[in-house]
C-alpha cells in the first residue's frame, strides 16, 4: 500500500526526519506524491500535508483548519508569545486582530519605512568608521530603531543593539531544542517584562503614549467583554508589532547574498525602478527559505484529495515548497525578478508570510510592511557601496530559519560616489533539493 495512503495510525514519525532535513523534508516528500498531498505523522499526531492556491484556501477555511492548540508551547514561549493572536480562532481572532488592521494601510506603511530608512541613513555613515559590518545584525539594530519610533514605544540608543538581539533571538530559536532555544526563551522573558511595564505605566498616566501609535492602540484595546488586554499580553501583541519588523534583517541579509551573486540586478534597483523594486523584493521572498511550512489542527473530520484525515490531526500548508513549486514558477530555482514584472502572483501563490485574507484571516497584516521595507532597503543596499570580504556565504537548509552562515560580512562601507570594486567572496545555497 502507498505509504501515504495508508490509515493515519500506521505511518511511521517523522519528527526526527523533519529535524533532520529542515527545508528539504516536506518538498522531498511532495516530490514522492503524485497529487501535492502528503501523509505522515509529526509529534506522534497523524498530519496530511498540502499545496497549491486550492490548497491554502481550503487551509484558511476555519471551518476546515483551527489554530487554538496547533501552536506547540515552544514555540509560543518563543515566536508569538503566549496568548497571542495568531492562537485564537473565529470572532477571538477577528476581535484581536482588529489592533493590527492599521497595517495595511499605505499610509502606516509609508510611516514605518520612512522610520527605517531614516535609522538605515544614520546608521551607514557609522559602518563607514568600522573595518567591518556584519549586515544581518547591523540591519536588525535599524529595523528595531525604526519599528519602536514607529510604535511609539521608546528606546533608548544604548539599548537597541541589546533589544534587536533579544527580538531576533526570539525567530532564531523557535524551531531548534538546543542553546538557541533557549536564549530565545530568555530574550522573550525579558522583552515582555519590559513591555508589560510600559503598559502599566502608560494606563497608570506615569508615561505618555503616542495619540495613534501602535502603544496607544494596543494599551487601550478592550476585548469582546470591554475588558483590557492584561499587561503581559498587551506586551506580547505589542512584539508581534516589533519583533517581525526586526526579523526583516533575513530578507536584508538575502537581498545582499542576491546582489553579490547576480550583480547585474544592481543597476536596475540603483535607478530607482519602483516597479522593479517590487519585483526584487518579492523574488527575495519567494527565492530564500524562511518559513518552512505552517500548521493547524483538522476542525472535524477531513478529506483532501481522497486522503483523509480525523478532526483534531495536523494540518500543515507546505511554504517552502510552494514557494518553489515549478507548476507556479517555471524555473523555481532561477533567481528572476522579472517574472513579477511579467505576471504579478496571486493572493494564494506567493505565501511567505501565510495566505488567505489578512484582514480577516490569519495572514500576516504586516506582509505588506515587510514588503515596503524590504523595497526600499534594497534599493539603498544596492546604492552603498562596499567590500564583501571572503567568509562561509553557504544558506544551509537544515537549519530553521536559515541564513548566510557568515552573517554577510561588508567591509570598507562607502556613500555613494565612492566605488570600489567587491573583493570575491564564496557563495553558495544549498536551495536546489
Amino acid at each position: 500500500m502507498d505509504a501515504d495512503r495508508r490509515p493515519p495510525n500506521h505511518l511511521a514519525d517523522q519528527t526526527l526526519a523533519l529535524l533532520a532535513g529542515g527545508y528539504a523534508w516536506l518538498p522531498r516528500r511532495m516530490r514522492e506524491s503524485t497529487d501535492q498531498v502528503v501523509r505522515t505523522r509529526l509529534m506522534g499526531r497523524p498530519a496530511l500535508a498540502v499545496r497549491g492556491p486550492d490548497a491554502v484556501r481550503f487551509f484558511y477555511d476555519e471551518r476546515n483548519v483551527r489554530r487554538h492548540g496547533a501552536i506547540p508551547g515552544f514555540v509560543q514561549s518563543t515566536l508569538f508569545g503566549h496568548g497571542a493572536v495568531h492562537t485564537l480562532d473565529g470572532a477571538a481572532h477577528r476581535e484581536r486582530k482588529a489592533l493590527f488592521l492599521p497595517l495595511l494601510r499605505a499610509d502606516r506603511i509609508e510611516g514605518v519605512v520612512e522610520q527605517v530608512t531614516a535609522a538605515w541613513d544614520t546608521a551607514v555613515a557609522e559602518w563607514a568608521r568600522r573595518p567591518r559590518v556584519v549586515l544581518f545584525d547591523a540591519a536588525a539594530v535599524v529595523l528595531t530603531r525604526g519599528a519602536h519610533r514607529w510604535a511609539g514605544v521608546p528606546l533608548a540608543d544604548d539599548d537597541a543593539e541589546a533589544v534587536a538581539g533579544d527580538l531576533i533571538a526570539m525567530v532564531d530559536g523557535f524551531a531548534t531544542a538546543g542553546p538557541r532555544h533557549w536564549r530565545a526563551r530568555r530574550a522573550r522573558g525579558r522583552q515582555e517584562e519590559r513591555l508589560a511595564g510600559l503598559v502599566r505605566e502608560v494606563r497608570s498616566g506615569r508615561a505618555r503614549a503616542e495619540p495613534g501609535s501602535m502603544l496607544e492602540r494596543i494599551a487601550g484595546h478592550r476585548d469582546a467583554a470591554g475588558e483590557p488586554l492584561d499587561a503581559r499580553t498587551a506586551a506580547v501583541e505589542l512584539l508581534n508589532v516589533l519583533r517581525p519588523t526586526a526579523a526583516v534583517g533575513w530578507f536584508v541579509a538575502f537581498a545582499a547574498h542576491a546582489l553579490l551573486r547576480w550583480p547585474g540586478l544592481r543597476d536596475r534597483l540603483r535607478a530607482g525602478d519602483a516597479a522593479y523594486a517590487t519585483a526584487f523584493a518579492q523574488e527575495v521572498r519567494r527565492f530564500y527559505p524562511f518559513a518552512p511550512f505552517l500548521g493547524g489542527l483538522a476542525a472535524r473530520d477531513l478529506s483532501w484529495r481522497g486522503r483523509s484525515v480525523p478532526a483534531g490531526a495536523m494540518v500543515l500548508l507546505d511554504v517552502h515548497g510552494q514557494n518553489h513549486d515549478a507548476e507556479l514558477w517555471g524555473d523555481p530555482y532561477a533567481f528572476r525578478p522579472q517574472r513579477f514584472l511579467e505576471r504579478p502572483a496571486e493572493r494564494d501563490e506567493l505565501i511567505p508570510q501565510g495566505g488567505g485574507d489578512p484582514s480577516t484571516g490569519h495572514r500576516c497584516p504586516g506582509e505588506g510592511v515587510t514588503l515596503g521595507l524590504l523595497e526600499a532597503l534594497a534599493v539603498r543596499l544596492a546604492r552603498l557601496e562596499y567590500e564583501v570580504p571572503e567568509q562561509d556565504l553557504r544558506i544551509p537548509l537544515r537549519r530553521i530559519p536559515t541564513r548566510p552562515r557568515s552573517g554577510f560580512v561588508i567591509t570598507g562601507v562607502r556613500t555613494p560616489g565612492q566605488r570600489a570594486a567587491p573583493a570575491a567572496a564564496a557563495v553558495g545555497t544549498d536551495l536546489g533539493h
